[in-house]
């Protein structure tokens, strides 16, 4: 009993598959019961099926497979002569890293999200170190992007002004169901033109599908974009009946440190975290053009911290004399 209480602990309710080598990524199975609380939710079993038949597309479709070969065969070539073509059975969501890593993990659950409400494979740009932060999530296959993509020297200069960003693309009347492109790069930005936003509007999604691949630069989490789009608040209510732990079930399921980074977080953890009764999380953000340490910066979290401390101390004080 005890050893089938961990084994089910381990794969966190079926949300991770039992598919992998366990000492290639000692995060994966052992970070949730050993240095988190017990999680309030439970993956709904259809959210557990639907991740294990997109590991299976994955497989059939990620890098170095035949599917994956014809989907590029021609890919960035002028889409005027290929646009229409077939690419095969398989469709690509592509995230391309940019902003920082808050961002990127943020945006990487988002364009997964996508992806697996589409059926399309997703794909991670490796320019930023992914692999080096970051376990393969998907059993006997790879989300990293090849780095002879045809399109990975766009990469850089895809903007708003790009021919093939959708925004563009709807102002210049440059698609449409009966002109299907290739590729559209996708611009989801916090300041996304109200073109590029039509993105999540269901008409334009009829049109989207057929675009073999998707290339994603964002830096929001658009996750409840989704859920306001009647093509897939369906969908996503039977994935995750309680809504709020979208991001608690995707973070839990796609990101486990690299065994080096694992072992400079249980390391930190060990030394300072580790016999705390509470722990207060806080975000630093300094603008500046040389960013370094400010001292100033630090006395106001000092000063703040301290304060709450203070506050906490004095609510207890009163609620202990009331009894």
């Amino acid at each position: 009993s005890r050893k089938s209480e961990t084994h089910h602990d381990k794969l966190i309710g079926g949300l991770l598959t039992a598919d992998f080598d366990e000492p290639s990524c000692v995060s994966r199975y052992y970070q949730s019961s050993l240095y988190s609380k017990p999680s309030p939710y439970k993956p709904s079993e259809y959210l557990v099926s639907k991740l294990r038949s997109y590991e299976k597309l994955h497989k059939r479709c990620g890098p170095g497979t035949e599917a994956y070969k014809e989907a590029t065969k021609n890919l960035g070539h002028d889409d005027d002569n290929y646009a229409n073509k077939s690419v095969g059975e398989c469709k690509y969501a592509v995230w391309v890293a940019v902003y920082g890593l808050g961002n990127r993990i943020l945006t990487l659950a988002s364009v997964f999200l996508y992806a697996l409400l589409t059926e399309r494979v997703v794909l991670v740009d490796q320019s930023k170190d992914i692999n080096d932060l970051f376990c393969e999530p998907f059993p006997g296959t790879s989300w990293l992007l090849p780095n002879d993509f045809p399109l990975v020297k766009q990469f850089d200069g895809y903007g708003r002004g790009d021919s093939h960003c959708y925004g563009t693309m709807l102002n210049n009347h440059a698609i449409s169901a009966n002109s299907t492109p290739r590729h559209i790069y996708l611009d989801i930005l916090h300041d996304s033109r109200d073109e590029d936003k039509m993105f999540f509007c269901p008409k334009d999604q009829t049109m989207i599908d057929k675009v073999p691949w998707l290339v994603f630069k964002t830096n929001v989490y658009f996750v409840p974009s989704l859920w306001f789009s009647p093509t897939f608040r369906p969908e996503l209510m039977k994935l995750f009946p309680q809504k709020e732990a979208v991001f608690h079930h995707l973070a839990r399921y796609l990101f486990h440190p690299t065994t080096q980074v694992w072992d400079m977080v249980t390391r930190y953890y060990k030394a300072h975290l580790a016999r705390a009764d509470e722990r207060l999380g806080i975000q630093i953000r300094v603008f500046a053009d040389d960013a370094g340490y400010f001292q100033h910066v630090m006395d106001q979290i000092l000063s703040c911290t301290s304060v709450v401390n203070r506050l906490e101390l004095s609510k207890k004080t009163i609620e202990n004399k009331k009894y």
